[in-house]
């Protein structure tokens, strides 16, 4: 499990849509919340994860992603958009075959606001959705219920059915404000001035409705209808509850991207959101390093191409926060300036904004935390100097064949790569990892002190008393021991050795500065390992043919592959060879064998 207590404890406490990614890059949880952070540290806390297979989940996640929304009404239809699009593993729910529900307004006299689940079996009105929970969707038809008289029957009020009177049985059975339009007991003017503000509240212009309702009760209190206005009163007081001021879904925005960039002196932070048929469909944040005097609006230029190519977005509507210079045709670059498309930049600026500061909280926390491992490093070894650079050395043969040794360097606790060296052992025959480990350390120091370039702080052996003791034998020799602290890790017991030092010490297993000592010893030993496969595979094709003067790679081949094997070769008449080869080169192959 990669993230901790801690790491969630940064979360924002504000609404949204959290993901759970594993170590593959797969998104296998997603999840909405009214408190992102209260929401996810949830699943951190063991005594209130319900089940095996929440705890399992929790195991698998190694990135935790958030989209900070306006409300969680807002977040219920994010994450809907999300769980279609990426289906993750333990989204059992919601992963079923049925079909989200959407609000449909149809287009008719006295028009009914319902509930319905497949929409392409609907043609015509106003849809608004999908909604990922029904009850969420059944508060907002509840609300809009409450607050105005719109009709729940589901006769078609067409003025010739309304004549003939087929409805009076409805009457009886009127559900909330209903006022029995289909008797006459509403005017056609009336309850189109109330579904207009029941429009309102799907279309999130609760500002709207609320003023609606104001003037209505100053109006009732003016006329001293007490009875009325107590009613305006407390249908503003539900609206004050109702927080849905949704910029998700808005039937008059169709597809459409929206990006935008907030910078700093080196980096730039963009959010981008990807809306199709109204609904947002993907959110993404992501930072870059700046160049020299490079200008926001060339970077969001240059960064909107990648995200539409990622998101394969094809909408000929792009909203920035700044003006950037577009050349392809059919898109339309707008800067918004307000209406509901600025609270779509607004929306995409809140979660560019959250990105940057999770950005510089995880790098100042990555600093402090090797830090304080090298803080532990240095008294768990009682080190005089804070180790910046170690520098670990490993062998590598088969039964003394292909000797090589490596180096690795670890800067700040992180491996640093320019400084790898690879070493092919010269001066020792035979499996003698004692002798190469002294040849090793000698030729790197002696390079070290006669270029005058700086030494590690501390240097560790991939091995026991034995490579440890040669390693101190080379320092000795040039003059440097004393100098660099130095000592061995053993692999079987993780013993830490130092030199002239007949006990070893035993670091805490769960200590961080063993983990960064096995980290360091485990990289040298998989550098050496690697150069030591490619030196056999190198020298692996070649034969001992290839010793024969005049005789290169592709003449040994075609010996080889008439021959089958070397002994073969050897004991061929050069008649025979001088028909593959050649004579000339025939005779130097038996002359060759004749003088070993």
């Amino acid at each position: 499990m990669a993230y901790t207590k801690e790491q969630v404890s940064k979360l924002p406490s504000q609404p949204g849509v959290y993901r759970f990614i594993n170590g593959d890059g797969r998104v296998i949880y997603v999840g909405k919340a009214k408190n992102l952070k209260k929401r996810v540290s949830n699943y951190f806390n063991k005594s209130t994860i319900p089940n095996r297979k929440t705890l399992r989940m929790v195991w698998e996640i190694s990135t935790i992603e958030c989209t900070v929304v306006n409300s969680e009404f807002d977040a219920l239809l994010l994450e809907n958009n999300l769980i279609k699009r990426h289906q993750p593993r333990y989204n059992i729910r919601l992963k079923d075959d049925k079909s989200f529900p959407y609000i449909w307004v149809p287009e008719e006299r006295f028009p009914r606001i319902m509930s319905i689940r497949n929409r392409h079996n609907y043609k015509g009105g106003t849809f608004f959705g999908p909604y990922a929970s029904v009850v969420a969707m059944k508060s907002v038809l509840d609300l809009i219920r409450k607050l105005h008289t719109i009709r729940t029957c589901s006769y078609n009020l067409s003025q010739q059915n309304i004549e003939k009177k087929k409805f009076k049985v409805c009457l009886e059975y009127h559900i909330g404000n209903c006022q029995g339009p289909c008797e006459g007991l509403q005017s056609e003017d009336s309850y189109n001035s109330d579904l207009e503000q029941a429009l309102n509240i799907l279309k999130g212009r609760i500002a709207q409705v609320k003023r609606y309702f104001k003037n209505k009760m100053l109006e009732a209190s003016d006329e001293l209808n007490f009875e009325l206005a107590q009613s305006m009163k407390e249908r503003l007081e539900l609206l004050e509850k109702f927080q849905a001021k949704t910029t998700i879904v808005n039937p008059r925005i169709r597809d459409l991207d929206v990006c935008c960039i907030h910078s700093d002196q080196n980096m730039a932070f963009l959010n981008y959101m990807r809306i199709k048929n109204g609904a947002l469909v993907a959110s993404q944040s992501t930072q870059v390093k700046k160049k020299l005097d490079e200008e926001d609006h060339e970077i969001l230029s240059r960064l909107l191409i990648e995200l539409r190519e990622r998101f394969n977005s094809k909408a000929r509507e792009v909203l920035v926060n700044t003006p950037v210079e577009w050349e392809m045709e059919d898109v339309q670059v707008v800067v918004p300036q307000r209406g509901d498309k600025k609270k779509l930049i607004e929306l995409a600026k809140k979660n560019a904004l959250y990105h940057k500061k999770k950005f510089y909280e995880n790098r100042e926390e990555s600093s402090q935390r090797k830090d304080r491992v090298l803080q532990k490093l240095q008294e768990d070894l009682n080190l005089k100097s804070f180790p910046e650079r170690i520098e670990c050395f490993d062998n590598s043969n088969i039964q003394g064949a292909f000797p090589v040794a490596s180096m690795v360097q670890f800067k700040n606790g992180k491996p640093f790569k320019k400084e790898y060296r690879h070493f092919n052992i010269k001066s020792v025959d035979g499996p003698d990892d004692f002798a190469s480990m002294y040849e090793v350390v000698s030729r790197r120091y002696y390079r070290l002190k006669e270029e005058d370039k700086p030494l590690p702080q501390l240097i560790v052996i991939d091995g026991g008393k034995g490579q440890l003791n040669a390693a101190c034998q080379a320092l000795k020799d040039l003059d440097l021991y004393g100098e660099i602290p130095l000592i061995g890790i053993a692999k079987r017991l993780e013993e830490i050795y130092f030199p002239h030092d007949q006990f070893p010490i035993y670091i805490d297993k769960k200590s961080p500065s063993l983990k960064l000592l096995q980290q360091l010893r485990d990289e040298a030993h998989r550098f050496a390992i690697t150069f030591h496969r490619d030196q056999r595979s190198r020298k692996s094709f070649g034969t001992e043919l290839e010793e024969v003067p005049g005789i290169g790679e592709q003449t040994a081949n075609r010996l080889l592959r008439k021959f089958k094997s070397l002994k073969k070769i050897k004991q061929a008449k050069e008649e025979d060879l001088a028909v593959v080869v050649g004579a000339a080169k025939a005779e130097k192959i038996k002359q060759y064998f004749k003088d070993l």
